[in-house]
């Protein structure tokens, strides 16, 4: 009976199915799988976006030999890098705070209009030098946050109180804050000065330094770099490593499974757009404090939409979403290359917009392949063992 047991049950770095060692080769088994299709999933991904760029630029009567050269000139000129940087600062600022809604399965669509309110308001109150110095950039950064943070919780309320859609209330409140934003500059903290209405400029003791990271080129990379990459590591930590994290992705989930958890989902959901309008108000923090100084028509604009793309790209994980920033800025600042082979700049658009549906398209591939692997090894598991167990008797 024990000679039984112990063939059955395998012994201790042996091979058998129901051993530690048949346990450990099953592991290594979907170890190894999960690392081939994480890797498969970009590669295929870059490669269906290659293809049907080519594909774009074949109608377009353009040689996509060219263009794919032309873009990687461009990409390693020194100047050209440390613009990729400083418009990536921005971009994956933007996609973070997207990410902490997507993490609960709520799509905060109104991070461009949190982050352009956020933006006025803090222009103004910085180009006022209420304090000195540092003091100052602090005092902007604050309250960009404070107001990014309460015109989004103004949609976790309506969602928990009247169950309006976070998608309907933000993309709405995306208009006020639209015409909130135009009003406060025409009344409040606007300055005419000939044809352009802008903010008055931070003083230079207010403004973010930029960083010589780049030899070759004057051009400097923003200093807010480094705040974006405290953010990225902030993010991880806050949704791995705490109880508000597990709570929030539980959430996100399954809403009944948290509420029978005792996870208060109401309140969760009111702090989870708090935190992502607080970020989002960050996103316009690089051009204000370290390129433009103040707040006028040229602002860029945009920066929510784009990082709903990126958090897409990114899969809402850090690195992802750093990876995704790096190359939407790279398209997007592009399009000057292909314009001197006469390739229209709406090309390189049609080129984010073909690598995110790649991505989308490849990661649900893959995701698929790994349940019918895992079911298939499974089936193979199970019918090994009563093999085993009528070898063993």
């Amino acid at each position: 009976m024990s000679e039984r047991n112990a063939s059955s049950s395998g012994t201790p770095g042996a091979g058998g199915t129901g051993g530690v060692g048949g346990f450990r080769d099953r592991l290594l088994g979907r170890v190894k799988l999960s690392g081939w299709l994480a890797l498969a999933a970009p590669l295929l991904a870059v490669l269906f976006a290659a293809l049907i760029t080519s594909v774009v630029l074949l109608i377009a009567g353009s040689s996509p030999l060219d263009a794919f050269d032309a873009l990687a000139q461009y990409g390693t000129q020194p100047r050209t890098m440390a613009v990729i940087l400083n418009s990536a600062t921005m971009y994956y600022i933007s996609a973070l705070a997207v990410a902490i809604g997507f993490r609960m399965n709520l799509f905060n669509i109104g991070v461009d209009g949190q982050y352009r309110l956020a933006a006025v308001v803090a222009a103004g109150v910085g180009g006022a030098a209420l304090l000195p110095g540092v003091l100052n950039i602090l005092l902007v950064l604050v309250v960009a946050v404070l107001v990014g943070a309460l015109w989004a919780g103004i949609a976790g309320l309506l969602k928990v109180k009247r169950g309006v859609s976070e998608v309907i209330a933000t993309i709405m409140l995306n208009a006020i804050a639209t015409g909130l934003a135009s009003w406060l500059m025409s009344n409040h903290f606007g300055v005419l000065n000939g044809n352009e209405l802008a903010t008055r400029p931070i003083p230079a003791d207010s403004q973010m330094p930029g960083m010589a990271l780049i030899s070759g080129t004057p051009q400097l990379v923003n200093g807010f770099l480094v705040v974006a990459i405290i953010l990225g590591i902030a993010y991880y930590v806050l949704l791995n490593r705490t109880r508000f994290g597990f709570e929030l992705r539980a959430t996100g989930m399954s809403e009944p499974a948290a509420v029978a958890s005792g996870i208060g989902v109401k309140r969760m959901i009111v702090t989870t757009m708090v935190l992502s309008g607080a970020v989002a108000g960050l996103a316009g923090m690089p051009e204000l404090l370290g390129e433009s100084h103040k707040y006028s028509n040229n602002f860029p604009s945009g920066l929510g939409f784009d990082g709903i793309a990126i958090a897409l790209l990114g899969r809402n994980n850090p690195v992802g979403m750093a990876l995704g920033a790096l190359l939407w800025s790279f398209l997007s600042n592009s399009s000057n290359s292909l314009q001197m082979l006469n390739i229209s700049k709406e090309t390189a658009d049609i080129m984010k917009g073909v690598t995110v549906l790649s991505v989308i398209i490849a990661y649900e591939l893959v995701h698929r392949y790994r349940i019918v692997a895992e079911q298939r090894r499974a089936g193979q598991e199970t019918a090994a063992a009563p093999a085993a167990e009528g070898a063993a008797a």
